[in-house]
């Protein structure tokens, strides 16, 4: 996947409808299983720690990964700021499947069936789950689905997760603080109005009275 600067992702964000998830139940039910070590259910413990000592609590561990190094390849940190996982992205993707959409189960299939995607498109590929392969070979895999117009119709389960996916990161980074600071929004600042200028106030004949 070609890397995007963050001003041009803004712009294609901006330009196109948010996918958000939103499978059809049966379009959900349709995604492949995952593979036997990696099957997409509740963790019976605790997940692995992702960073800061968090414990997701819709995530496996395994899946857990995969959703922090997916949000980082989308939004890398640079010379701005920090990365989508800096910015606590995959924290604000977990709370979202698990407290948000809690009474969407068809979402979070949706999210888990396109997780098993990539892992069984990975396996399929290269003989290694997508967190276990090269980065050059995660590259080949993303290029295939980032892009609807140009994917093929055998790929489209991947295209919609990806889309919906990196809509997701985008929310949560641009929400943050790391991503507000990115953005160089300055809100509302005090400013001083010191009146029409002079050359406006002769055009239409007024003054300010002394």
């Amino acid at each position: 996947m070609s890397n995007l600067k963050r001003r041009q992702m803004l712009a294609i964000l901006g330009a196109t409808p948010a996918a958000a998830l939103t499978w059809k139940p049966g379009e959900a039910a349709q995604t492949p299983a995952a593979p036997a070590a990696q099957t997409a259910k509740p963790a019976a413990k605790p997940a692995a720690k992702g960073k800061g000592g968090f414990k997701p609590k819709f995530f496996t561990a395994a899946e857990y990964a995969t959703v922090v190094m997916l949000s980082d390849i989308i939004i890398p940190k640079d010379e701005r700021s920090g990365s989508a996982s800096d910015a606590g992205v995959p924290e604000f993707i977990d709370y979202t499947m698990a407290e948000t959409l809690s009474d969407q189960p068809d979402r979070q299939t949706a999210i888990r069936g396109g997780l098993a995607w990539l892992d069984n498109e990975s396996l399929k590929r290269f003989n290694a789950t997508f967190t276990k392969v090269t980065d050059a070979q995660r590259t080949q895999i993303l290029d295939d689905i980032a892009f609807p117009k140009k994917a093929k119709p055998e790929m489209s389960h991947g295209v919609r997760f990806f889309n919906g996916f990196r809509d997701l990161v985008a929310s949560g980074f641009w929400s943050s603080k790391v991503g507000v600071a990115d953005l160089q929004y300055m809100g509302n600042v005090p400013s001083v109005w010191n009146g029409s200028p002079p050359e406006a106030m002769q055009m239409v004949g007024v003054t300010y009275e002394e």
